[in-house]
Parts: C-alpha cells; sequence; structure tokens
C-alpha cells in the first residue's frame, strides 16, 4: 500500500516537472518568436541552365554584372532543368534547383528574398518558379518576404528594346542591304508563346528582313523560311535569342544536321552565318534584368 502511494507521488512529481519544462520551453520559443529578426537579403539567379561549357560565359557575365549592381548582397544560382542538373551532377558540378536553392537559403539565415528569373518570357517555368517560391514566403518562422522578379521581355517597351539592342549590337557590321537577320526564340505550349509573333511584328517594322522564329513555338522555322524565299534573300545571319547559346543554338541553328535551320536553309538557296552569342554575354540585355531586379529589391526593404 505504501509504495503504491510513493508510485503514485512519483509520477505526480514527474508530471509537474515535465509541464514545467513545457512552460519553459514555450516561453523561449516565444521570445525567439517575438525577437525581431536581422535584414538578411539575397538574390537568387534562376534559370533554364546548361551543360555546354562555353555557353557558360553567359551566366558568368550576368553573375558579375548582378554582384556590382549589388555590393555585399549574397547571389546565388538555381537551375529549373532537371535533366541538365542530372547531367552536370555526374560530371562533379551540383546546382540546386530553385526550390532546393531557397531551402538552403531559409537553413543560412536569409530573411529576404528577390528571385530573378533569367528567363526570356514569363513562361511555363517562370510561372512555376513564381508559384513554388510564394510559398516559401508563406512558411511559418521562414523567410519574412519573397519576391519574384520579372523576366525579360514583359511589354511592348521590353520587347523593342531587346529587339534593338540585338540589332545594334549583335549582328555582324559587315551584313549588307538586302541580306537577313533571323533570332530563333525557344518556343513554347504555354500561352505567353505569343510574344515571339510580337516580337516578329516589331522586328520586322524595324527592318523588313529582321525576322523571329521559334523551335518549339510559333512563329515556327517554316514560316521563316518561307518569307525569306519569298523576299528572294539568299544570305541570313542567325542569332540565338536564348540566355546562352547551348545546345539549340548549336544543334538546332548552327549544326550540321539535316533538320537544322543553318541545313533547312541551305537547302532553300540561303546561306546562313550563325552567330553564336547568348543575350546574356550582351551588357545591355543583361542590364534589363538587373533593371528588373532593381524594382524588386527596393520592395525588399
Amino acid at each position: 500500500m505504501r509504495a503504491g502511494v510513493l508510485l503514485k507521488k512519483s509520477m505526480l512529481v514527474a508530471m509537474v516537472a515535465l509541464i514545467g519544462l513545457w512552460f519553459q520551453a514555450a516561453d523561449g520559443q516565444a521570445g525567439e518568436h517575438g525577437k525581431k529578426k536581422e535584414v538578411k537579403p539575397a538574390i537568387l539567379l534562376v534559370t533554364f541552365g546548361t551543360s555546354i561549357e562555353q555557353a557558360k560565359a553567359a551566366f558568368a557575365n550576368i553573375d558579375k554584372r548582378v554582384k556590382a549592381a549589388f555590393p555585399g548582397i549574397e547571389v546565388r544560382w538555381a537551375y529549373t532543368s532537371k535533366i541538365i542538373r542530372k547531367k552536370l551532377a555526374k560530371q562533379g558540378e551540383q546546382i540546386d534547383s530553385p526550390e532546393v536553392a531557397l531551402a538552403r537559403l531559409m537553413d543560412d539565415g536569409y530573411t529576404r528574398v528577390a528571385v530573378q528569373s533569367l528567363h526570356m518570357i514569363p513562361g511555363a517555368e517562370f510561372h512555376e518558379t513564381h508559384t513554388n517560391a510564394r510559398l516559401f514566403g508563406q512558411m511559418a518562422d521562414g523567410f519574412d518576404r519573397v519576391l519574384v522578379s520579372m523576366p525579360l521581355l514583359i511589354n511592348d517597351a521590353s520587347m523593342e528594346k531587346a529587339l534593338d539592342i540585338v540589332y545594334k549590337q549583335m549582328v555582324p557590321k559587315e551584313r549588307k542591304a538586302g541580306e537577313a537577320v533571323v533570332l530563333m526564340g525557344h518556343g513554347t505550349h504555354h500561352p505567353s508563346d505569343a510574344i515571339y509573333s510580337a516580337l516578329m511584328y516589331k522586328a520586322r517594322k524595324m527592318d523588313p528582313n529582321y525576322l523571329v522564329g521559334t523551335v518549339e513555338g510559333n512563329p515556327s522555322f517554316e514560316e521563316v523560311r518561307d518569307v525569306l524565299v519569298a523576299a528572294k534573300i539568299t544570305k541570313a545571319y542567325l542569332i540565338p535569342f536564348m540566355t546562352v547559346a547551348g545546345d539549340h543554338a548549336m544543334n538546332d541553328m548552327a549544326g550540321d544536321e539535316p533538320d537544322s535551320w543553318k541545313s533547312q536553309l541551305a537547302a532553300a538557296g540561303i546561306t546562313s552565318l550563325p552567330v553564336m552569342k547568348g543575350m546574356a554575354e550582351v551588357d545591355a540585355i543583361v542590364d534589363m534584368w538587373i533593371d528588373q531586379l532593381k524594382v524588386t529589391m527596393a520592395h525588399l526593404k
């Protein structure tokens, strides 16, 4: 009987001790939550990615210019392409997805993050990044704020500015009147594919022989080829209208296979001269992304 009473008393003491510890922990956590966090901003640059070594010069240029524009701010990278991330991992290079990169930033104590889309248009990948980044911003005791900055082409002004930069800075000086300039965009199933048709319209208003086509959308290569043939063009400069001059530029645009743009134009009697340079290798284009980022960073303060 006495043993039973002692056991009950021991259990009661243990319960009181546990409740006390729980309240102490709760008070400690409340203190942490109530404490004002130090503002610690970071920039996450998000792009499709590339595994082509020479194409990485474009990313190096962006990295350098972003760090110069935002001195002292942590700058990190993420690739949206799972295929490219896996390929690079096999080569010993680890690149995070946007979600993993955000998780690392959160774990490292960063409180406010500007996610800069380095995509050309606000397509499927941009919207996926935007949706997931917003969810990170809603996590309890996580970031104070996460904002996603817009891609390159978002309105008439940005389209016209990009076309003007390419026309003045990327087209070889030796181009003669009557020779064409063809930009190769990626294209997409997303409604934002319509931007490329708008670009074609605007480009041809600047110069009738300035055209825009896409690999996987509209305007198609066939539409571009038919315009060139109808205009009796015999020479065209091909420029990748993409962040980097990667796989699409090397193979779909300038490759020696029969289905490349260069080969198909040759079959139509048109000589092609590829310009193997990505948009992000042009400082004026990179500055367009940075201008978007400046707006976003101002809203992080």
